[in-house]
């Protein structure tokens, strides 16, 4: 097949790491011709693509494809993807994020592509914005529905939120949980005396990390009040914050203010083949963003051993499953969060429990191998669909 996937920009990050993986699939254990159109990668979250990590992929890049609106420049961009779709003639269109979503499969609809197939990571319209937004991008997405042929939700809750808003029925969706390398994760801790040392954590410390950008809806502040009151009565409870963003400066008044400056690590933006390392290195890893289609952190650090503490949240529950691989709190929720921080950080059996068991339940599941393979059969069957019309 050829398959075009599309995406607004490749920065660090879990839709852009499922999509450079599926790509990645297809070509080394599918053989199929794969084209990656994408913006250019500004933000402070770093380019995935750098040091050579996509180079097995070939690349287009739309330098007028950007992730805020902008009339002038969205006309440009549809108009470059339509030209690279046209001379590129793709079997199937696969795009993702919100801009490239919408730009994308315009586009392709407007060259009659046989198959177009859109990923909701997350859904692009939440509580959190003001009326009139969150009006406008739901109607964006279910305009955008009906010129695709399938969509891929990341987790069932996605599905659940974009049938609810009315972007589209529930049979148009598929879950395919977002796929990883599994494999650096289930030796996450092969390191680990060397990674804490490195990190200035000492042997009788219990490390609990957050891996998220630095920024709204993401809840760092939540996790820090929740801190102040855990430490007083775990003094050896520590944090690693991984991650960076325009909150930084915020946060690191709210830990002085706490008085918890010697708790708290940040180990700011890294190399996403870092990841592994520091999630062994960690005893627990909690996760209090207010809105996520289902991050990767959560199946990260279970499939590395280590129990999850999270809001429930989006597709938060499909993995935090309450006292089997983690704990699930109400969002925004302190006095919850402080209470399972000292639980976790005062029964180190139930840790392992909760860990041997995520491990257990989620290992295969998310091998990005099993998430590609699930992927082509789909375009396989679109396309089969598309070639024998009822």
């Amino acid at each position: 097949m050829r398959i075009a996937h599309l995406i607004t920009r490749m920065i660090v990050g879990g839709a852009q790491e499922n999509t450079l993986y599926t790509c990645q699939d297809l070509v080394r254990e599918h053989g199929d011709d794969v084209l990656l159109v994408t913006g250019p990668a500004l933000g402070p979250e770093g380019d995935l693509l750098t040091g050579g990590r996509g180079d097995d992929v070939p690349t287009a890049l739309v330098p007028s494809l950007r992730r805020a609106i902008h009339p002038g420049l969205d006309l440009l961009a549809y108009r470059a993807l339509q030209r690279q779709l046209r001379s590129w003639a793709p079997d199937v269109v696969h795009t993702h994020s919100a801009k490239a979503g919408l730009l994308g499969r315009l586009a392709a609809r407007s060259l009659r592509v046989p198959v177009v197939v859109h990923t909701v990571h997350g859904a692009p319209f939440h509580n959190y914005q003001g009326r009139g937004a969150r009006s406008f991008f739901r109607q964006c997405e279910s305009f955008a529905a009906r010129r695709c042929d399938a969509l891929i939700s990341v987790a069932d809750a996605m599905t659940d939120q974009l049938v609810a808003a009315g972007v589209a029925p529930r049979e148009k969706f598929t879950t395919i949980y977002s796929g990883m390398d599994v494999e650096p994760f289930l030796h996450a801790d092969d390191t680990r005396r060397q990674t804490r040392a490195a990190l200035g954590f000492g042997d009788d410390d219990v490390v609990v990390g957050k891996i998220a950008r630095l920024f709204h809806l993401k809840g760092h502040e939540y996790l820090i009040e929740a801190a102040a009151t855990a430490v007083q009565q775990c003094p050896n409870l520590k944090f690693l914050l991984i991650g960076d963003g325009i909150l930084r400066p915020a946060l690191e008044s709210q830990i002085a203010a706490a008085g918890l400056g010697e708790h708290v690590h940040f180990a700011g933006l890294v190399d996403p083949q870092e990841i592994p390392a520091l999630v062994g290195a960690m005893d627990a890893l909690v996760h209090c963003s207010l809105r996520e289609g289902l991050a990767r952190a959560l199946p990260q650090a279970l499939i590395a051993g280590k129990p999850a503490i999270s809001y429930d949240i989006d597709g938060a529950r499909e993995v935090v499953i309450n006292n089997e691989t983690g704990y699930l709190l109400p969002p925004k929720s302190i006095e919850p969060l402080a209470a399972a921080l000292v639980e976790i950080a005062t029964d180190p059996h139930r840790r392992r429990r909760l860990g041997r068991t995520g491990q257990q339940r989620f290992t295969e599941q998310f091998r990005h191998q099993f998430m590609t393979a699930r992927i082509r059969e789909l375009y396989l069957r679109l396309l089969g669909e598309a070639a024998c019309p009822r």
